[in-house]
């Protein structure tokens, strides 16, 4: 018999989510998951794992209480796990007629909320008044494939509420998962988002055909710059080198499991957005966050090339290779 926690529900269908459901799995009898595709949850139903997304997993269907209800997992759980991609969040919560009140949010979403401009915390926190103690965001480095091979993988768990994070951190902790805990959730949510647009940056790198010797720069100007852009928005102690911020932009900005790299590889070969994101499949979290960091960081004033040269690709169709050009003499 599994020990007793609190009723938690995952928000979301697709690889993280999943993921998510998996190491829960690990500790609790029963979980609540919400995803909207009707078909999704009967093929789960029937055939014990996930049609889309990291099918190799499965799954003990006596687990799970799945629908495809929002409100119906909302009213089930205290614990509320978020891992909707950040562009279709809001349309997601547009469907809620119960209370978020006396609810803990964790999110698992490494983007920028384009409708209000905000990481989702915030977002939760100015929209729905969520009181900051009763958010936490869930940061690696950890990708969902390496925890459906059961390769040993680390989470962060930030809350300002410490007791909340250690919930989580014990409901996701496995013989593969290895956790720790936060009070940074600012911090660690915006180092979430933003080592999406350096592995954008990564990929494009390696699509115009540069090789590991700039990649290694790359890297390191990038956790500099993420340094300078969160101390600006959120002036706190912090060491950057943690694994919440340098070991999650490392590993998104090297790995072959990172759909931001590959986002950006194949802008670097010459696709456009659209067709690279047709051909993906998946949502490239960077792209939402790209726009949205390169307005933030006009309004606070912070040095940042590397999200500029990606915003510029991205959004005013500029031509990779001449950019990165460009960036390179301007990178040490």
């Amino acid at each position: 018999m599994k020990k007793k926690y609190p009723k938690i529900a995952v928000f979301g269908g697709g690889s993280w989510a999943t993921a998510i459901v998996k190491m829960l799995s690990e500790n609790i009898d029963e979980i609540g998951w919400y995803m909207r595709s009707a078909s999704a949850i009967e093929y789960i139903k029937s055939d014990q794992h996930n049609p889309k997304y990291l099918s190799s997993v499965e799954f003990d269907t006596e687990q799970l209480l799945l629908s495809n209800d929002i409100n119906e997992m909302v009213t089930y759980a205290d614990y509320l796990v978020f891992a909707i991609p950040s562009a279709f969040l809001s349309q997601e919560l547009d469907k809620l007629n119960v209370s978020l009140d006396g609810k803990i949010i964790f999110s698992a979403i490494k983007g920028i909320v384009p409708e209000s401009g905000l990481i989702v915390g915030e977002h939760f926190h100015e929209k729905y008044n969520i009181p900051f103690e009763d958010i936490g965001v869930i940061t690696g480095p950890c990708h969902a494939e390496e925890v459906a091979l059961e390769r040993l993988s680390y989470l962060t768990l930030a809350c300002k509420d410490r007791k909340k994070a250690n919930v989580m951190s014990k409901l996701l902790a496995s013989h593969y998962i290895k956790t720790k805990t936060s009070d940074d959730i600012v911090g660690t949510e915006y180092a979430a988002v933003l080592k999406n647009i350096y592995a954008i940056a990564a990929g494009v790198a390696h699509g115009v055909g540069y090789g590991d010797n700039f990649q290694a720069v790359l890297m390191s100007n990038a956790i500099r710059e993420m340094k300078r852009f969160i101390k600006k928005v959120h002036k706190m102690k912090r060491n950057i080198n943690n694994s919440a911020y340098l070991g999650d932009l490392l590993v998104t900005g090297y790995s072959v499991f990172s759909r931001n790299r590959m986002f950006g590889n194949m802008i670097g070969k010459g696709y456009t957005v659209k067709s690279a994101m047709l051909e993906m499949s998946m949502v490239a979290e960077g792209y939402y966050a790209t726009k949205s960091a390169y307005k933030i960081k006009q309004e606070n004033g912070a040095k940042t090339p590397i999200i500029d040269t990606i915003y510029k690709i991205l959004y005013e169709n500029k031509d990779p290779k001449k950019e990165f050009e460009k960036l390179s003499d301007i990178l040490d």
